[in-house]
């Protein structure tokens, strides 16, 4: 079994910056779980309280020392700092503490490189790797020299000093016109969707929320599932029916978390277009999390940047079997439902909500079909819920439930 990467967390708190992107108490326990993913041991954490980061070493000098000592007495292999690096940052932290240096969103990066399957998400994440890189390739020289193997090394994007900004430089174009290709794609089946009428949904909310154990909940898809941030990255879809006999197509989407890499937002543009593009969006929020109400803050800034704000919306408070009533959890709001996906507690209550909230709602109606449209019949069984059926002198008489068109096409034989 590979020796787990002793690891020092790092972190300045300013007080200066908005709670969403300083390094608090919350933000370093966030950055231990990223560890952790990244299959490193956490050994430590440091949060220097100072008015404002250090432009070259990003921490102060004397805390820097400390540092160093703690890494010498510990057998420390790397520090990871709490914010994205400057490449001076990175050059002068890497010299100073002579060990391998990891910022916030090369650990974000190589969580991602290590869980992307399909062929679009290995494309995403190693243009983004590629594009933070870029500009860092003269301040990683010591880091480069160091890493042999462990966070910060893996998947496709893995670049050796040796290579140069134009070979990079290459490589990000072909990159993006790869995923551009992909998203003219992607692009086509939304058209298609629309013009046949198919309802979409997105699952969308912070990691770790429970998206995929709700996916698998409602379509009993078997998507990976895990008590881990970012299990699953790849966009999954899978149909659902809703009681009224509409047909919804579902897609899990990635997790958002805060200081969440712009590189990673930009790469991720095509699989997040799904998302912008959405008839509604299933909002899964944990609510067992004491911080929730951060994790909808930041969920709400992503969806806002994406263009996906604003969009009708059905808030699932997941995790209600786990909540502590200290919390004082309700989800009272309009639009919301407290439900478990791993138990299937309200899973019906969501259901019906969503059915409410999509486009499309259907009424009951009841219409007496001549003998002689007996093909109606059969296409009214295949495409509604019908909800009863007689055979009289006249006809067939159907009781229903009935979107606009359907109505329209109905309602010279409504009684």
């Amino acid at each position: 079994m590979e020796k787990k990467e002793r690891v020092l967390l790092a972190g300045v708190h300013t007080g200066a910056r908005d709670s969403l992107s300083d390094t608090t108490e919350e933000s370093i326990a966030e950055l231990c779980e990223l560890a952790k993913t990244a299959d490193a041991e956490v050994v430590a954490t440091v949060i220097q309280n100072k008015p404002e980061i250090e432009a070259a070493t990003y921490m102060g000098e004397g805390k820097l020392e400390e540092i160093k000592e703690f890494i010498a007495a510990e057998d420390i292999d790397a520090v990871i700092f709490d914010d994205e690096l400057s490449p001076v940052q990175i050059r002068n932290l890497s010299e100073l503490l002579e060990v391998k240096v990891i910022d916030r969103t090369v650990l974000i990066l190589d969580i991602f490189a290590a869980r992307a399957k399909s062929g679009e998400g290995k494309l995403q994440v190693e243009l983004a790797q590629q594009k933070y890189l870029l500009p860092r390739l003269r301040g990683m020289g010591a880091v480069l020299s160091r890493t042999g193997g462990g966070i910060g090394t893996r998947g496709p994007g893995e670049t050796k000093l040796e290579s140069d900004r134009r070979h990079i430089s290459r490589r990000i174009a072909a990159l993006e016109n790869d995923i551009k290709e992909i998203g003219k794609h992607r692009e086509l089946l939304r058209s298609r969707r629309k013009k046949d009428g198919v309802i979409t949904a997105c699952l969308v909310g912070y990691t770790n929320a429970g998206k995929s154990t709700l996916m698998n909940t409602l379509t009993d898809s078997g998507v990976l599932a895990e008590d881990k941030l970012f299990a699953t990255l790849d966009t999954t879809s899978r149909a659902i029916t809703l009681p009224d006999n509409r047909k919804i197509l579902l897609t899990d989407t990635v997790g958002f978390i805060r200081k969440l890499p712009h590189h990673l937002v930009q790469a991720f543009k095509s699989t997040l277009t799904e998302t912008a593009e959405a008839d509604v969006l299933i909002y899964v929020i944990d609510a067992s999390n004491p911080q929730y109400q951060t994790h909808i803050k930041v969920v709400d800034s992503v969806l806002s940047d994406i263009g996906a704000g604003g969009k009708p919306t059905v808030y699932v408070y997941n995790k209600v079997d786990l909540v502590d009533d200290a919390l004082g959890f309700s989800c009272d709001e309009k639009n919301s439902v407290g439900i478990s996906a791993k138990t299937g507690e309200n899973i019906e209550k969501l259901i019906d909500l969503l059915a409410e909230t999509a486009p499309g709602k259907k009424q009951e109606i009841t219409v007496l079909i001549p003998y002689s449209c007996g093909s109606l019949v059969n296409e009214l069984h295949q495409n509604q819920k019908i909800l009863s059926e007689e055979f009289l002198a006249e006809g067939t008489k159907l009781t229903l439930l009935a979107d606009k068109i359907t109505y329209g096409k109905l309602k010279n034989y409504t009684l």
